[in-house]
């Protein structure tokens, strides 16, 4: 195992802490997936970029990691309330389908977005419908420790008991005073003691198609519980990561610990970890708002939006440019910027094989190799990881035009630099833009000789307007003693 100095920022504590896993080397992982009743948008590809990035680090660290992505199929009902229509026999209901045809088919398509955008494969995928046994384990133990009663079929947390014996609101600060005296009563929660209390097992309507037998009736889970029962059934009732977007700060997680706590007498969590939002023209992204885009879009251009489509690996770059834990405003100018730097990177990448070695070398390689990798060691922060790739691209383009020398063990350290951070850690994919980028040499090379035989024929007007028509799409000429040479702004 490498010796490092990884840091997280832990959501818990508002401070970044020395990473120590449990059982070293092994490191547990828990990341919340989707809920299946729609196609995947681009809310979709931040958590499970994000986390992607910190499964592969961990494991190049040398960590045996064992990385639990959920699926929610069952129980999260409409607006994250304990009353209501579950999402996915909402959408059943309204296609005429099974509620397991829905999942499957949203799955399916989720599943091969993760694959576009390069995400991993998680170690092991849980779905809550294929976990109700353990949901109702859980439920006895919170029942049989007193923090849970029954109330015409469901069963409820009992938030106000736990807040006397443990602080309710320790991950997201709330106060739950605070929360009894400014919420307002609901329809249909006369069930409940308190409106704080959550559900652990509801009880199914009629009209409900998801159902299982249970002691206390025929109902299904909570959405909160999916989580309790699948993290710890594969990791243990201690682990050391979890994480997912910060929305589900309050109330999932924040209702997962108070589960934990009870159901397994410990703080089951060390480290959680919440990738911020992403926002669209400064507001959240929503159908309601009607700036609503599913990676599908992005992937075609095909939204109303978007001035052209953004391939995977441009979706990818632009989400890691910004920390995990900052918000992103989504604009076509900023995916352009992306792509823009993300080709740039490329096709430094692409010259490496090219360059000349020298026999002295003017720049500490090595130390741009270091430096990549701090940034990682301090939160996992990409947008530094990549200004220091963005330094590699310029040594890259330097000794190209001949402006530095490098050493051959140089040139090699700096395609290890692309190789670990750029594709193995960022998880960028070079391979489908490699074909491109041969096409691309090929056609500025027929540009060039034109623009060429352009001057060569005293047409200076034709000659700075092919100069001119590259720059507005931002590739940059340059005459040189060795021929023209041409480079992405």
């Amino acid at each position: 195992m490498k010796d490092n100095h990884l840091k997280i920022q832990n959501t818990l504590t508002r401070k970044k802490e020395l990473f120590e896993p449990i059982n070293p080397p092994f490191v547990g992982m828990y990341v919340c997936g989707p809920t299946v009743y729609g196609e995947p948008h681009l809310g979709h590809a931040r958590p499970a970029i994000v986390f992607d990035v910190v499964f592969r680090y961990l494991k190049y660290l040398g960590y045996k990691v064992r990385y639990v992505r959920n699926i929610t199929d069952v129980g999260h009902l409409e607006n994250d309330a304990d009353e209501g229509e579950d999402k996915i026999a909402k959408k059943a209901r309204l296609e005429q389908l099974e509620p397991m045809e829905v999942a499957q088919y949203y799955s399916d398509m989720y599943h091969a977005a993760m694959d576009a955008l390069n995400v991993q494969h998680p170690s092991i995928e849980a779905r809550a419908s294929g976990h109700i046994l353990e949901q109702m384990e859980v439920v006895q133990k919170i029942l049989d420790a007193g923090y849970a009663y029954i109330s015409n079929g469901s069963v409820y947390f009992d938030v106000v008991k736990y807040d006397k014996n443990y602080h309710y609101g320790v991950l997201s600060g709330r106060k739950l005073e605070d929360m009894l005296s400014t919420t307002r009563e609901l329809d249909g929660q006369e069930e409940k003691h308190n409106t704080a209390d959550f559900a652990l097992w509801k009880k199914a309507a009629p009209e409900h198609i998801m159902r299982w037998h249970s002691p206390w009736s025929d109902g299904f889970p909570g959405w909160h519980l999916e989580c309790t029962a699948m993290s710890t059934k594969y990791l243990g009732s201690r682990f050391d990561i979890h994480g997912g977007g910060m929305d589900l700060m309050f109330p999932h997680h924040e209702s997962e610990i108070c589960q934990n706590r009870i159901a397994n007498n410990t703080d089951t969590v060390k480290y959680w970890m919440h990738n911020n939002m992403i926002t669209i023209d400064g507001k959240k992204m929503g159908k309601s708002l009607g700036n609503f885009i599913t990676l599908n879009e992005f992937f075609t251009g095909s939204h109303a939006m978007l001035k052209a489509a953004y391939s995977p690996m441009t979706i990818r770059f632009f989400i890691l440019q910004a920390h995990y834990s900052s918000t992103i405003d989504f604009s076509n100018e900023a995916l352009q910027a992306a792509e823009k730097g993300m080709n740039k990177l490329f096709a430094a990448y692409a010259l490496i094989p090219k360059l000349q070695a020298s026999d002295s070398s003017d720049e500490n390689v090595n130390a741009v190799f270091t430096a990549c990798r701090e940034a990682m060691d301090d939160d996992f922060n990409t947008p530094i990881v990549l200004a220091h790739l963005f330094d590699a691209a310029r040594l890259v383009n330097s000794v190209n035009d001949k402006q530095l020398r490098l050493t051959q063990e140089d040139i090699r350290m700096l395609k290890q630099i692309f190789d670990t951070f750029l594709f193995d850690i960022l998880g960028m994919r070079y391979e489908s833009a490699s074909v491109s980028l041969g096409m691309e040499d090929k056609l500025m090379e027929l540009v060039i000789a034109l623009r060429t035989q352009a001057k060569a024929n005293k047409d200076y007007a034709t000659a700075d307007a092919i100069r001119d028509m590259l720059g507005k799409i931002g590739i940059l000429l340059k005459d040189t003693k060795e021929g023209v040479k041409w480079e992405v702004k």
